[in-house]
């Protein structure tokens, strides 16, 4: 009963748009004050959140959101749209598939969904109108390959799941590698599913040459070489997470001094951008582990384990109940937050059913994903309207098919969840 009383006062407060750290923080200290005494209350806000933001893994998230806006400082995305759009452009299509590819390029640096977004909305968007693309199909491309920046490495949103989950940090950020590339081919083969049915031809733009299609590398390469490097070091072995997106932001401001945009005022901005972006995490790191000792004190996690493993139906109809679950969740709370709250709850229960914690973490951040693109809440679509100045709902309509595309991939990764866990597992 009072679990369920957290749940409703927690809901409450996210409806009357408190800001989700302080909803989740609140509910927490109404189970810890229900529960226990004056001192009892004093003494878990003594330890927990000081105890919850002690971990070293936790540095490497405000690194890899430095390195995130090192990127961004240096006009990368032009550079990698660029050249994508030389060496796709002539293509049917040509345009989409440069946007699809500058999208996985920019994620691989970024790791920040509403960034990667409202970039691409104000590099691509526009072009793709001019050539003839459809606006919502303009639009509904670019906020959803925005999306991936919270899947491919480095991404934030997987390094906070696997301090949430108690999960290694290196193997979370390596197993978002190929789920992504899987994601950018699905959205891909959506672009292209409407052309294949109804026999039409998706506007080509510009052909050039070998010349200019070689010459165009050179912008892209000090990018890719930067992200190598980064998840090679944790892939081999020879760095931790922490270490290698240190290397990276590194990295990333050379490259944006080499680039000469690396100016008094950019630096200024990545840094106050930085530090903001890192307060907000931190604070719903501390908030989750207050509401995560008070849920669990109630005894209802243990309950609905027991209550599920008693069960008789197949794991799968459970994983698929949970899809639908995640993906309402994704309509009214962003990624964070739905790591923060359910993953101390639900994690158990996935593991029960045989599923690993790693899997498990692609699995919800792609929910997350989902959610970016979908009403009401739909972070993505917001931003895509907004940086690109179209109708919101026009951007909704466009984004729908990729969504359905994102929810059958993973249902994908429910049936065949060693797709998933391959790369971790060569580590």
């Amino acid at each position: 009963m009072l679990a369920l009383m957290l749940l409703a006062v927690l809901v409450v407060l996210i409806m009357l748009r408190v800001p989700v750290a302080f909803a989740i923080l609140v509910a927490g200290l109404v189970g810890l004050i229900a529960q226990f005494s004056a001192e009892g209350v004093v003494g878990v806000m003594e330890v927990i959140p000081l105890g919850s933001v002690q971990s070293l893994s936790l540095t490497a998230i405000p690194l890899f959101i430095l390195m995130a806006h090192f990127m961004l400082l240096s006009g990368m995305m032009d550079a990698l749209f660029t050249t994508a759009r030389t060496w796709f452009g002539r293509l049917p299509g040509g345009t989409g598939v440069a946007s699809i590819a500058a999208g996985v390029g920019f994620s691989s640096v970024s790791g920040s969904s509403t960034a990667a977004a409202a970039t691409l909305a104000q590099t691509t968007t526009k072009q793709m109108i001019r050539e003839g693309y459809r606006p919502e199909t303009a639009s509904g491309i670019v906020a959803s390959v925005g999306t991936l920046a919270g899947m491919i490495p480095p991404s934030v949103i997987l390094v906070f799941y696997a301090i949430t989950a108690e999960a290694n940090v290196g193997d979370m950020i390596i197993a978002g590698l190929v789920p992504g590339i899987i994601i950018a081919a699905a959205l891909l083969f959506t672009m292209y599913l409407p052309a294949i049915l109804r026999r039409v031809t998706l506007p080509s733009g510009e052909a050039t040459d070998w010349s200019s299609k070689l010459k165009s590398l050179a912008n892209a390469l000090p990018i890719f070489a930067i992200f190598i490097v980064v998840i090679g070091l944790i892939f081999l072995g020879i760095a931790t997470p922490t270490e290698s997106a240190a290397v990276g932001a590194l990295a990333a401001f050379v490259y944006a001094a080499l680039r000469g945009k690396a100016t008094l005022y950019g630096i200024w901005h990545s840094l106050l951008d930085t530090v903001k972006s890192t307060g907000m995490i931190f604070a719903i790191v501390i908030a989750a582990h207050v509401f995560g000792y008070a849920f669990a004190k109630t005894g209802s996690t243990a309950e609905l384990v027991a209550w599920v493993g008693g069960l008789d139906v197949p794991p799968l109809v459970i994983m698929l109940i949970l899809l639908v679950l995640y993906i309402v969740l994704g309509f009214f709370m962003d990624q964070l937050a739905i790591i923060a709250l359910t993953v101390p709850i639900v994690l158990p229960l996935v593991v029960l059913l045989g599923y690993d914690a790693v899997w498990f973490g692609v699995f919800i951040v792609l929910m997350g994903e989902i959610g970016l693109i979908t009403p009401p809440l739909g972070l993505n679509i917001f931003v895509v309207a907004r940086s690109a100045r179209r109708d919101t709902v026009e951007v909704f309509r466009g984004a729908a098919p990729y969504a359905i595309a994102m929810a059958i991939v993973a249902v994908v990764f429910i049936l065949w969840p060693e797709i998933v866990l391959w790369l971790p597992n060569a580590m």
